[in-house]
Order: C-alpha cells, then structure tokens, then sequence
C-alpha cells in the first residue's frame, strides 16, 4: 500500500498565505479563488465559462477547475493557537 502524504501546511497558513492562482485556457487568462472545499480539503476553485474555436466554429464550453492539496483533508479541522481556536470563515447571514 502506498504510504500517505502528509500535508506541508496548516489551515493556519493556508488562510493567512494562500493567494489566488492565476490559470490560462486557451490564451484565456482566469483565476482560480482560495477555497476550503466542504470535504475539508484545502487549494483553488475555478468555475466560469469560455468559447472555443472547433474548425471555425465557435463552441461555449463550461469549465470547472479544482486545485487541491494532497493531504490537505487529514488536517485538523480547527486548530488550536496560543490557546485560541483558529478564527473561522463562516459568516452568519
């Protein structure tokens, strides 16, 4: 069996560091956002939509892009810092 990775990062430093990554499809260029997936894995989301060219044709295509840390689930869901849970990301609406 294949040994597990471990993430390199904490959810800490993943919300405090994590910037948005810039992604290019077919000379488009896109952003895919810093997200905490609801698996609790941690990395980038992209979802939008683009035209491409099919033999002169022009095609809509939906795109949808998921950049995950490997591991990343595994972490601890709340961390503990100096005594303090980590702050959350939810939002009362």
């Amino acid at each position: 069996m294949a040994k597990k990775t471990t993430c390199p990062i904490s959810r800490t430093d993943f919300r405090q560091r994590a910037k948005p990554v810039s992604v290019t499809i077919n000379n488009i260029p896109l952003q895919a956002d810093v997200k905490e997936f609801s698996t609790g894995s941690l990395g980038w989301y992209l979802n939008g939509k683009a035209t491409i060219d099919v033999g002169g044709t022009p095609v809509s295509v939906q795109i949808g892009l998921n950049l995950t840390i490997v591991g990343s689930k595994e972490l601890p869901s709340d961390e503990i810092s100096n005594g303090h849970p980590a702050s959350s990301h939810v939002v009362a609406g």
